[in-house]
């Protein structure tokens, strides 16, 4: 039986900063040895989640192509995106497409909103006459709730940060995109358009077969939402499987204590939980470094510092903790 090529793969994903030749400063590791699988179909969404610094934004801007990994590869339908060129690389950039945290960022103050999807439909050579793009615009803002006469003509300072969100989420589904990086798309809008947002990607997961890549600090959001995540730790794996197993039962210390840290939605139980003592980075100097968790970790054993621990499989192979807890 032959395997279906993943729409993303990425294998042994590892970014280092500074420690260079005529480089000052010091090293930080800050994405490590990071594998995963997006399949084709079905379309999900598969949460990246952790801390700030964790190395959520690194790995977004590899995928993306903003920055060069140190070592490792990342393939979209098995073709490294390194080598991409032509009309690869132009699909490349058609198909996976992205949604940031501050969309004003995205936005030239000098033009109207229209601009942004002119210059899509310009420099993507997409082929539509001019009623054409003004229909797919059109319909791009009808799936977010929007319609063109209330923001095309608007400047982005006319616009609700909600607005300008859904703005950009449209403009990413004009594409007809396969995936969808969303980095930290809801954290900077309020409770209602935030599930707004949240329920336009499901529905293009759902209805449209898009896939997304939905990085987040928001547990509670990627509980919603998340078909399968990956918890990050000071740049590495601490735990991945599906979502609502690894939310409900997670199994490395530092995920327990994230968890734990959330606060339960009834005023009549304390939030008492915290996360224990300041992040140490300083294992986060060399890829050969033991486990990061350690100088905060309740179970910590001396060979932690020995090497990183790998993945080890808990509550069945889809769900995998980064702790020699579970070495057998």
């Amino acid at each position: 039986m032959t395997t279906a090529t993943p729409l993303l793969e990425i294998r042994n994903a590892t970014k280092v900063y500074g420690g260079g030749f005529l480089q000052s400063g010091s090293r930080v590791v800050a994405l490590q040895n990071f594998s995963m699988t997006i399949p084709e179909k079905p379309a999900v969404i598969t949460t990246i989640a952790g801390e700030s610094g964790s190395g959520k934004t690194t790995l977004a801007n590899a995928i993306l192509g903003f920055i060069n990994l140190t070592a490792g590869q990342i393939f979209y339908r098995g073709q490294d995106i390194t080598t991409l060129t032509g009309q690869d690389a132009t699909n490349y950039r058609r198909e996976v497409q992205a949604v940031f945290q501050d969309p004003y960022e995205v936005y030239n103050p000098f033009y109207r909103v229209k601009h942004i999807y002119d210059m899509v439909i310009a420099h993507l050579d997409l082929g539509y006459t001019k009623s054409q793009a003004r229909e797919v615009i059109e319909q791009s803002l009808r799936v977010v709730g929007l319609r063109g006469e209330e923001v095309l003509e608007k400047y982005p300072h006319q616009l609700s940060g909600g607005q300008r969100q859904r703005v950009m989420v449209a403009r990413a589904y004009m594409m007809n995109p396969k995936l969808i990086i969303a980095d930290e798309p809801v954290s900077a809008v309020d409770a209602s358009l935030r599930a707004m947002i949240l329920d336009v990607m499901l529905k293009l997961r759902d209805d449209l077969g898009v896939s997304f890549l939905y990085i987040t600090h928001d547990l509670s959001t990627a509980y919603q939402i998340g078909d399968d995540i990956f918890v990050l730790y000071q740049g590495s794996i601490a735990e991945r499987g599906r979502t609502v197993d690894v939310i409900e039962r997670p199994h490395h210390p530092y995920v327990q204590m994230l968890i734990n840290s959330v606060p339960v939605p009834d005023p009549a139980v304390k939030w008492g939980a915290v996360l224990e003592g300041v992040a140490d980075e300083s294992l986060r100097a060399t890829v050969e470094s033991g486990c990061r968790f350690y100088p905060r970790c309740p179970s910590r054993m001396d060979r932690c510092l020995q090497a990183m621990p790998p993945l080890y499989a808990v509550d069945g192979h889809e769900q995998q903790a980064a702790c020699y807890l579970y070495h057998k």
